[in-house]
């Protein structure tokens, strides 16, 4: 069991380690997707165009993951008086485990359940690695969309671009 799991940790490190952008991208984000909220809620992505908005997508297993997401709780109160969203979609997670991730980690933003949505992960490219985290402009087109970890300074730059 123990190599087992040692396996799919190793197995895993490389799906949230990898480090691409494309950045300035100027094509518009799927948003016609409906996912369910830990609560198990309907939520229509496209309900957010029109606002700044950052997808996060991750898993509560994936270690820079869970670097990013204090700064998405500190983003989410500096930029509320203008407009920006962020969304968090586990794609590997139960709502119960989300929702104890995001009492632990003091979430202050909407988490949704991706786990059982390949087509959601696949139109976001986010099937082979995570995190993923796309930044999407208020008219729906994509600002960067940036795969693997990258700095706090350099989330806090390209989420300037979004105003």
């Amino acid at each position: 069991m123990r190599a087992l799991v040692v396996a799919m940790a190793v197995a895993a490190w490389p799906a949230c380690n990898r480090n691409a952008v494309d950045s300035d991208v100027h094509t518009h984000a799927p948003l016609d997707f409906v996912l369910k909220d830990v609560e198990g809620q309907d939520v229509r992505l496209a309900d957010f165009q029109g606002k700044p908005l950052i997808i996060n997508f991750w898993a509560t297993w994936c270690g820079p993951c869970k670097t990013e997401v204090p700064w998405f709780v500190e983003f989410t109160e500096k930029y509320r008086d203008q407009g920006l969203t962020i969304v968090g979609v586990s794609v590997d997670d139960q709502a119960e485990d989300i929702r104890r991730f995001a009492d632990e980690y003091k979430v202050n933003y909407q988490m949704l359940v991706g786990l059982g949505r390949d087509d959601v992960a696949k139109a976001y490219d986010a099937l082979m690695a995570i995190p993923v985290t796309w930044l999407i402009r208020r008219d729906g087109t994509v600002s960067a969309r940036i795969t693997g970890i990258h700095g706090k300074d350099y989330f806090e730059q390209q989420i300037q671009e979004l105003f």
